[in-house]
């Protein structure tokens, strides 16, 4: 178990989870270390779009990169490492010709917010069920911004609504 694993803030998957990951976008799982090989921070995340034949909804999401989980030891925080492990996933991202990353935060969560806010991500919508924004950053590809939604806070989103493929 990882000093990450242990914080309370963090979500625990099952091992086969994690493999997975792994297994399936290995340019997309990152981890930190200490200098006793300990992990001290990791994220991982995927590559995915929505089925073609949800491209007229408002709610379709193109090809992108995903943030399942960015986490960092808690006498680790605030060094940069969940910036430096962010900028390798969207350097991952912009290689798979990504339109954006997205990520979940949950509302109260003042701090990750004006993290991602300061490296350009924009809330996108914010969930209906949960109290949680959808923080999107445009990849190169999408020099228009066509997929980052200004006001986004204001913007609700039902989890019907989203695909979850």
């Amino acid at each position: 178990m990882s000093l990450c694993n242990l914080d309370p803030l963090t979500e625990n998957y099952d091992v086969h989870f994690y493999i997975e990951y792994m297994a399936r976008w290995p340019s997309l799982f990152t981890i930190a270390e200490n200098s006793d090989g300990q992990i001290i921070g990791y994220i991982m995340g995927k590559v995915e779009e929505d089925p073609a034949y949800l491209s007229f909804s408002d709610n379709y999401l193109p090809w992108h990169g995903h943030v399942t989980a960015l986490t960092v030891a808690p006498q680790y925080r605030r060094l940069g490492i969940a910036k430096l492990l962010t900028e390798a996933f969207e350097r991952a991202c912009e290689n798979q010709n990504a339109w954006f990353v997205d990520l979940f935060v949950r509302a109260s969560n003042d701090r990750a917010i004006t993290m991602y806010r300061k490296m350009g991500d924009n809330p996108t919508s914010k969930s209906a069920g949960e109290d949680a924004f959808d923080m999107r950053k445009p990849m190169r590809r999408d020099k228009k911004r066509k997929h980052i939604r200004e006001n986004g806070e204001e913007y609700r989103v039902n989890p019907e609504d989203i695909y979850h493929g």
